[in-house]
């Protein structure tokens, strides 16, 4: 489980298919804290660790994976999001994350405010739910959604996360992952057995 709050970014240095899979090398400052076997969101996108080298992990995306994500866009060089997986004794400071992306979305909008960034999202048909000042994981970071609409929301960004996140390189037309909220998942499922 994750909270959507980015400890790091990394670089992807090499990108090598393998049949349906498709294994991601990343260069990161935490890279050389990881372990094989560990689980580590990448840009939202819960992965688990295969190898390390140095300051490089590896990693590997099957086919129902990177037609969910924004993955199969990946290539040297793009920039992501990195968060291990919450310890049992941290404190939760953004939502539950599970690291499942649900689909991809649209940057819409970009608008450069004075000492804040207003991104606006567009999405395709889903059944998930999405509500006023609740809680959405972009990119695998947790943010609160306003102006929600039937396949669109927008998020507010603060300086320091636009810095230290991949937010920074977004632009309109740009393909980020969705995670929504699993409260609402779960709340919706039950209400679909009444």
């Amino acid at each position: 489980m994750f909270t959507g709050i980015i400890e790091s970014l990394g670089k992807v240095k090499q990108v090598i298919a393998e049949g349906s899979n498709v294994h991601f090398e990343v260069a990161s400052p935490i890279s050389t804290e990881l372990k094989v076997d560990q689980s580590v969101a990448h840009s939202g996108v819960c992965l688990t660790v295969t190898k390390t080298e140095g300051d490089t992990h590896w990693v590997t995306a099957v086919d129902e994976t990177l037609n969910r994500s924004s993955l199969k866009n990946w290539g040297e060089g793009s920039i992501i999001n990195l968060e291990r997986c919450m310890r049992a004794d941290g404190r939760f400071d953004g939502h539950i994350v599970q690291g499942h992306v649900d689909m991809t979305g649209i940057v819409k909008e970009v608008k450069q405010l004075d000492g804040s960034w207003e991104f606006g999202f567009s999405f395709g048909k889903t059944d998930e739910v999405l509500v006023d000042k609740g809680s959405v994981c972009v990119n695998g970071v947790s943010l609160t959604c306003f102006d929600t609409a039937d396949h669109y929301f927008k998020v507010a960004i603060i300086p320091y996360t636009y810095e230290h996140t991949n937010f920074h390189q977004l632009a309109e037309g740009d393909i980020v992952n969705l995670e929504f909220d699993i409260l609402g998942k779960y709340a919706r499922k039950l209400l679909q057995k009444q």
